[in-house]
């Protein structure tokens, strides 16, 4: 039995998570758990499942047993811990990756943060502890599984896009897009950032970074193309031509359930059984540049590597924040992160210490653009 703690238990991938480890308790224990401040849920989680280890990361929590910043780590280098479940959203989930795999752990890495601001100092940290990064979004997890037990040369990923909730409206339109209508996602459930970096496209050019530093492909090999059903989560292109895609409805359950028992699988009762008659046609369509501004940035972010990923992201959240506080409107998002990713000179990303700096000053960067 391996045990596993769950980062950002109280969020929408930790707690499918729970919903995999209680169908499969015969095979995982969980040690520990963490949320940011929701701790009427974390109790609740807490009493089912009696873990060694619970706190809370959440902003006046320091003083209480458990609780501050420091629990991710404490919860993410927990001896009995196997396996970790990284669910953070944004930056905070960094250290607990690094410190996870400095500990020799398997990291289930939802965070996607984590790659994009220190993807050279994360793959470090899994060579010099021992560790293992298995990711759990759904593209990268199919192209997991497309590649296993397969031994030709990856040529060309395409990782897919839902296109999110304006993916038909005109690009005008989309600058004073509401709260509510960015969050009325078609195909996932999802928490409001990650809602939000759907209905920009934000969130795949993370996913584009992140697959960089995963599958060590350069980004002129990495493409991405509209698909408005979420049924194929990703193509793989190998050298001979050859092309092979993982399907399956819109659930994380599956991809986090392989995260957990990568490269074995184990039966599994609650996720969805594929139909392709009820899935129906299946379409692809390019990315809008004209709706799409974010995605663009952050590929062009990615390709600029050093601190330029760290600083698209933090720009990102900042303006995210922002709009979810009804203190821009929707456009602003994209102007945000480009007036920010302008202003900033490129350093090598190669120490922690500049990779923070890089998020700090973007972020402060970003609040006065806004302001």
């Amino acid at each position: 039995m391996r045990g596993v703690a769950v980062l950002g238990s109280t969020g929408s991938i930790g707690r499918s998570t729970l919903a995999v480890l209680r169908r499969q308790r015969e095979h995982f224990r969980v040690v520990a758990l963490t949320a940011g401040s929701n701790a009427s849920l974390l109790e609740s989680q807490r009493l089912e499942w009696n873990p060694d280890f619970a706190g809370l990361v959440g902003p006046g929590d320091a003083s209480a047993p458990g609780g501050g910043p420091g629990v991710l780590i404490e919860a993410a280098t927990h001896p009995a811990v196997d396996i970790v479940v990284n669910a953070v959203v944004g930056a905070a989930g960094l250290d607990a990756t690094l410190a996870a795999l400095r500990a020799g752990k398997r990291v289930a890495l939802a965070n996607k943060e984590s790659l994009v601001m220190a993807g050279e100092l994360v793959l470090e940290a899994a060579r010099e502890g021992g560790g293992e990064l298995v990711p759990v979004d759904s593209e990268h997890s199919a192209v997991l599984q497309c590649l296993a037990g397969h031994g030709g040369q990856l040529e060309r990923l395409i990782l897919t896009a839902s296109g999110g909730p304006f993916r038909e409206w005109p690009a005008e339109r989309v600058q004073e897009a509401t709260v509510e209508e960015a969050l009325r996602h078609p195909t996932w459930s999802m928490g409001s950032k990650i809602s939000v970096d759907s209905a920009t496209l934000a969130n795949k050019a993370l996913e584009v970074i992140e697959a960089h530093f995963l599958y060590g492909l350069p980004y002129d090999r990495i493409e991405v193309v509209v698909h408005p059903q979420s049924i194929v989560h990703a193509f793989v292109e190998f050298g001979d031509g050859s092309v092979l895609a993982q399907l399956g409805f819109p659930t994380m359950e599956l991809p986090i359930l392989y995260a957990l028992t990568h490269p074995v699988r184990l039966p599994d009762s609650g996720v969805p059984r594929f139909d392709p008659i009820a899935a129906g046609s299946l379409t692809f369509e390019p990315v809008r540049a004209d709706l799409f501004r974010t995605f663009d940035l952050g590929v062009a972010a990615g390709r600029a590597g050093g601190t330029a990923p760290a600083v698209f992201n933090a720009a990102n959240e900042a303006a995210v924040a922002a709009f979810l506080d009804r203190r821009i409107p929707f456009g602003r998002i994209a102007d945000t992160i480009h007036a920010v990713l302008n202003a900033h000179t490129t350093q090598p990303a190669t120490a922690l210490a500049a990779v923070r700096e890089a998020d700090r000053w973007a972020r402060a960067r970003a609040l006065e653009e806004m302001s």
